[in-house]
């Protein structure tokens, strides 16, 4: 039996016969993963509460011919039991998961920069360093922008002309200028264009200063580029509460 170890993010977990479950994980070296752990619906069975969505664990798997059996499991860090208590953390959460799901291939080897981005957003959300909405807002634009998806909110996204522009075009990459701008582009206001770049940045100075006003029509815009490039909505956003 070929065995081998990593740690991960559990993403969601659907049943599987009578007593197992099937669990899919964004790992720190493999990418998304999808395992069976077996016997886990059972209430005797020590790994259950370890292998539930918001886990962050350190996992052994055993190599099976389909899909591998996850065969120990040590928590890190119990996010999932952290969240629980806030509601709106964990509906950001929830479409956290849901987007890193969407944006990480299975078996990617390139997997560590969402890893990481993942984990540092879920302690960041564990730990309240900012409003719920703000740290998802960010960790949606910066996961996008791992996955080759870097919107443009300086320089036009067309011809690379210098801002400041205001005209945003999620299928077009971002903001464009005057000359560049195409039916249907968004009018942020200037304020609301600079927000974009600090949540894309990290800057968290410059996302604090902002004004509930600029916040709500960054958010309508991060979710625009998200479905856009995601080619649907995720089903989870429905269910935030900012």
């Amino acid at each position: 039996m070929t065995l081998y170890r990593d740690s991960a993010v559990v993403l969601r977990t659907h049943k599987l016969g009578e007593a197992d479950r099937i669990i899919t994980m964004l790992t720190r070296n493999h990418g998304q993963v999808r395992a069976v752990a077996k016997g886990v619906r059972k209430t005797s069975s020590r790994l259950g509460g370890r292998l539930e969505p918001f886990m962050h664990v350190d996992l052994q798997f055993a190599v099976g011919r389909t899909l591998d059996i996850v065969t120990q499991a040590q928590t890190i860090d119990p996010f999932s039991r952290r969240l629980g208590g806030d509601y709106r953390a964990y509906t950001a959460g929830t479409v956290m998961l849901e987007t890193a799901e969407r944006v990480v291939p299975e078996d990617s080897e390139a997997s560590l920069p969402q890893y990481q981005l993942l984990v540092g957003a879920l302690r960041a959300l564990t730990e309240q360093r900012q409003p719920a909405g703000q740290l998802l807002d960010s960790y949606q634009l910066r996961a996008l922008a791992i996955a080759g998806y870097a919107p443009s909110f300086g320089l036009c996204a067309r011809c690379g002309a210098p801002g400041p522009h205001r005209n945003f075009n999620a299928a077009s990459g971002g903001i464009l200028c005057d000359t560049c701008r195409v039916p249907g582009s968004a009018a942020p206001s200037a304020v609301t264009v600079a927000l974009l770049g600090a949540l894309l940045a990290g800057d968290w100075e410059a996302v604090t200063a902002s004004d509930d006003r600029s916040r709500r029509e960054a958010t309508g815009i991060v979710n625009a580029y998200v479905a856009w490039h995601l080619e649907r909505s995720l089903r989870s956003l429905a269910h935030v509460d900012r």
